[in-house]
C-alpha cells in the first residue's frame, strides 16, 4: 500500500499488512496568539471549504480538529455555526506537516 501524502491526517500512522495501525496525530503547533473564529454558515460541516480558504487546500480538512480536540470530535457533523475553534497560523501548519 502506497504511503499517505504529508496532507493526510495518516501521515504518521504506521500500516500493518496493508492495514492502518491505531492512529498516531499529527502534531500541530499551538500558539496562545492564534486567531480564533467562530465557524459561519457558509463553512457549516464543510472543513474542507475553510481549508481552502485558509491555506489553499482542502486537503488540510482535519487540522481543526486536532488543533481544537475540546471543541470538535468528529472533524464534519462538529463543524457547525458558532462553535469557536483556534486556526493554526499557515506558516506554523505547513512547516508541521512538512510542506
Amino acid at each position: 500500500m502506497a504511503k499517505y501524502s504529508n496532507t493526510s491526517p495518516y501521515f504518521e500512522t504506521e500500516e500493518i499488512a496493508d492495514y492502518l495501525d491505531i492512529l498516531n496525530p499529527r502534531t500541530i503547533t499551538a500558539e496562545q496568539d492564534d486567531p480564533s473564529y467562530t465557524i459561519e454558515r457558509t463553512y457549516a460541516y464543510r472543513p474542507d471549504l475553510l481549508a481552502f480558504d485558509l491555506y489553499g487546500t482542502p486537503r488540510l480538512w482535519w487540522v481543526f480538529a486536532q488543533r481544537n480536540p475540546d471543541q470538535i470530535e468528529d472533524p464534519i457533523y462538529d463543524f457547525k455555526p458558532g462553535v469557536t475553534v483556534q486556526l493554526p497560523k499557515k506558516e506554523n501548519l505547513l512547516k508541521d506537516i512538512g510542506i
